[in-house]
């Protein structure tokens, strides 16, 4: 399953280092015999070198939210595959930003990046369970990738699920609920900072246990983060109980990394150092792969 046990991650705290490859296979052994058997709904180990477009959409140029400061296309530069990357199970998936101003053709936005962002939206959704995705992050202030599951209608009437969003400060990611009544500056939301010798830049299992009294949001098997039904009906109506597809994206600046660094030049919530990063090819968002189990 590659997923680390709680025990594991202990082990990695007490140590404060990097848990070895010995430490990473001995995890993911406890790790699997710890979880119960369940129905595999949905999975994609990115193993055949190109996108299966039976089970994903790539979101093109229309799309714009956020103030983010790239257009999402569909092609190669964006939306790749690897392999042979140190620490992978078989190929990856590879969702980077390519610096291209002038090439975007909505020119009220005249973003200056463009980017992947896939989904399962008509393709494969799911109501309760659990999803996750083994997933390695860039350190480069002001990038915006991001795991999450989205309903199929009005936003944010069908519920959002943010299981994993980062904004370049490698030590945490950022997870959320989205509603009517708790939307956009939400108060269902936390961090999760890793232990010392641990952080984004190295692989780690993002996961979301749905069901229809609560949600927890786990790394490496580990719950950060418990939203149960009572909490969010302190802030408007539960709207998790409906179908959600699965969302990969890989967003530059905007709204949330501004908020959280604060720099507005040379793009809102890019400083000119990711900028540089991103010209040299260095700032990507590694996947090796996403998997959807059956509720318990």
């Amino acid at each position: 399953m590659n997923r680390f046990s709680t025990l594991a991650l202990t082990c990695a705290l007490a140590l404060g280092t990097a848990a070895s490859a010995h430490e990473h296979a001995v995890g993911d052994a406890l790790a699997d015999a710890m979880t119960p058997e369940r129905e595999l709904l949905f999975a994609d180990e990115f193993d055949a070198g190109s996108l299966d477009r039976d089970k994903w959409i790539v979101i093109g140029t229309d799309f714009w939210v956020n103030n983010e400061q790239q257009a999402y296309i569909d092609d190669p530069s964006t939306i790749a595959f690897k392999d042979g990357v140190e620490g992978a199970d078989g190929g990856v998936l590879v969702l980077k930003p390519v610096f291209r101003p002038g090439f975007d053709p909505k020119k009220d936005r005249n973003a200056p990046f463009v980017s992947g962002r896939i989904e399962s939206q008509g393709k494969f959704d799911f109501t309760h369970g659990r999803a996750e995705a083994r997933i390695k992050l860039p350190d480069n202030v002001g990038v915006w990738p991001a795991f999450w599951l989205l309903g199929n209608g009005k936003w944010p009437d069908t519920g959002e699920i943010d299981i994993m969003e980062y904004v370049g400060e490698k030590d945490w990611i950022g997870v959320a609920l989205h509603g009517p009544g708790y939307s956009g500056e939400t108060p269902i939301v936390n961090k999760f900072f890793f232990p010392e010798g641990l952080d984004v830049t190295d692989w780690h299992t993002y996961s979301v246990e749905w069901t229809d009294q609560k949600v927890d949001f786990m790394v490496d098997g580990h719950v950060l983060y418990r939203a149960t039904k009572p909490m969010v009906e302190n802030y408007g109506d539960w709207r998790f109980d409906n179908d959600k597809y699965l969302i990969l994206n890989f967003a530059m600046g905007g709204a949330y990394p501004f908020k959280t660094n604060g720099i507005e030049k040379p793009y809102n919530g890019i400083p000119q150092e990711t900028v540089d990063a991103v010209k040299r090819g260095e700032v990507e968002m590694l996947v090796d792969w996403v998997r959807v189990y059956a509720p318990e």
